[in-house]
């Protein structure tokens, strides 16, 4: 992945956060042994029941001997699908603004009292305070991690880095889930979870079968005159898409290579008049902002009242199918199912 534009609040701040978007050989940590790409994968019992286990990632192949017990997580939204998995997390990085550990309704409970140290903010890696927690696993799926971080990661512990077949921030929920069961030792567990979110989304599309029909599509904006429509790759989009709408390919056309965001002017607002348009905002101040936008009062979407806006947090809408996660969805789809059919 050349760029990326993580288009997400600080959710304290309500302010843009925005990110701009690893190597082969033996570990120097005893537990582990990372290869080159391509190395095929084993499996024993030697390490627990279903270890060693070998996962596949950008980087190579990563083996884990034994069934870790202090995982830190370094993708974005990666703690979630661990602590689904039944593991706590003893390190995470920061994405919200409001720390790991967080106020999210969807997780808050699974982590009881013990919140993760923070080791960093996004894709900067405080590895002093990685390195101090003393992992026997660090996981990095819904990340950024580059070539030399990875490269100093491994020599404190087995890194399983981000899906080598899609780019980076790019690779669907279940993929990541499945990495992270894996690498837990906890594979059938998840793809339980798997199956049973994905029975949600099929409930939920033979409940609304005129979905199907019609195209959505997600947008935001942070300051005036500045507006960006979420592409196809971007977790928001996928959630959207899995509860049955359609997604206008035209936005794919208009982002930068590697983005998951088209950026779009003023001027440029006509490409979001699609049967349903979700905006997903930080305050009631920036809608009004864009009601009052004269290019936008001119969309059929919003004089047909088809338009939605949607908080990112209080309540936590936004960001429950921004994180897009095995733990988030259920809460995404129970939020937001009202929303989409309550009469405007």
């Amino acid at each position: 992945m050349l760029h990326s534009a993580r288009r997400l609040p600080h959710a304290a701040v309500a302010a843009l956060a925005a990110l701009t978007l690893a190597a082969c050989g033996s570990s120097a940590t005893p537990s582990a042994q990372t290869t080159p790409t391509g190395t095929p994968g084993t499996t024993g019992a030697a390490g627990g029941a279903g270890f060693p286990v070998t996962v596949q990632h950008k980087y190579g192949s990563t083996e884990i001997k034994a069934a870790p017990k202090r995982v830190v997580t370094l993708g974005l939204s990666d703690q979630d699908a661990v602590l689904a998995l039944g593991v706590k997390p003893v390190g995470a990085v920061d994405w919200f603004k409001e720390s790991p550990y967080g106020k999210w309704p969807w997780a808050k409970d699974l982590w009881g009292g013990t919140p993760p140290q923070v080791v960093g903010e996004r894709d900067e890696y405080n590895m002093e305070k990685i390195a101090g927690l003393k992992p026997d696993l660090i996981i990095a799926q819904y990340s950024g991690m580059k070539q030399e971080q990875y490269d100093t990661l491994r020599k404190i512990a087995p890194v399983v880095a981000q899906p080598k077949e899609h780019q980076d921030y790019a690779a669907p929920w279940q993929v990541m889930t499945r990495q992270i069961g894996k690498s837990l030792g906890k594979e059938a567990e998840a793809e339980q979870k798997i199956a049973a979110i994905g029975e949600r989304f099929k409930a939920v599309k033979a409940k609304h079968p005129e979905w199907a029909q019609q195209t959505l599509t997600i947008a935001d904006s942070f300051e005036a005159g500045k507006y960006s429509a979420f592409t196809k790759t971007d977790p928001k989009a996928i959630f959207f898409n899995e509860l049955g709408f359609k997604l206008k390919p035209e936005i794919d056309g208009l982002a930068k290579p590697g983005w998951n965001v088209a950026e779009l002017s003023a001027e440029k607002l006509d490409v979001l008049d699609t049967d349903r348009l979700v905006w997903v905002t930080s305050s009631t101040a920036a809608n009004d902002r864009i009601k009052g936008e004269p290019f936008y009062q001119k969309l059929k979407v919003h004089q047909e009242k088809r338009d939605l806006f949607v908080p990112y947090t209080d309540p936590d809408v936004g960001a429950a199918f921004s994180f897009n996660t095995v733990l988030s969805i259920p809460y995404a789809i129970d939020q937001i199912e009202p929303l989409l059919t309550a009469k405007q």
